[in-house]
């Protein structure tokens, strides 16, 4: 009996092997695809925003501006241009300052409001608060309306950066105003820039 029973259990075993073998194996874990497999967007093509430029007749090889600019001279605006604006373009602003002055930039002139359609500024832009065509101008850092030029003190060169913004809308803004207003009223709104820079010592 005690033979029986231990060939019966031998079959048992037997058998159970290729049962064990036939079973499936486990699948692997199915793991969601990773961010970098996901396509991502392209970059937007390149518009006019490298082609917006500001020049100027008056600006010399030496970048030097000519004394009749500045407060040793007629102190008139020079001529400006610029061309190519990128498509949206409402209006434009001018921003005129010296990042050289003592303790911080000093403003020279500030003009906004510049309708769409705008290729520059003729010599000796109008010193009143609303132009023709509309375009406003700010108060500058010696408390006047429009342009007043370099006039820096005795000794280093200073810089005078004239730059250009390319707006999607016009500003809300009155005659007179700050350039830190002006520069609040444009976040958010500048389709491109382009700069122009002089250098002026006395």
């Amino acid at each position: 009996m005690r033979k029986l029973g231990l060939i019966f259990m031998s079959l048992l075993l037997f058998t159970s092997f290729p049962i064990a073998g036939c079973a499936q194996p486990a699948l692997p874990e199915q793991k969601p695809p990773s961010e970098e497999a996901a396509p991502k967007p392209e970059p937007p093509p390149e518009d006019s925003k490298a082609s917006f430029m500001i020049t100027s007749p008056a600006f010399e090889t030496d970048k030097k501006i000519s004394a009749k600019y500045t407060c040793d001279g007629q102190n008139v605006s020079p001529p400006l241009d610029w061309r190519q604006e990128p498509a949206g373009t409402a209006s434009f602003a001018l921003i005129v300052d010296d990042p050289d002055a003592p303790f911080r930039a000093f403003t020279h002139w500030i003009i906004f409001d510049l309708p769409p359609g705008t290729r520059g500024l003729s010599e000796a832009v109008p010193k009143d608060g609303k132009l023709a065509g509309g375009a406003l101008q700010g108060k500058n850092g010696f408390g006047n309306v429009g342009y007043s030029g370099p006039c820096p003190p005795p000794g280093s060169p200073h810089r005078y950066r004239f730059t250009v913004y390319a707006l999607d809308k016009s500003l809300n803004l009155a005659a007179g105003a700050s350039k830190e207003q002006v520069l609040q009223a444009m976040q958010g709104h500048v389709l491109a820039q382009s700069q122009l820079v002089w250098i002026y010592q006395r």
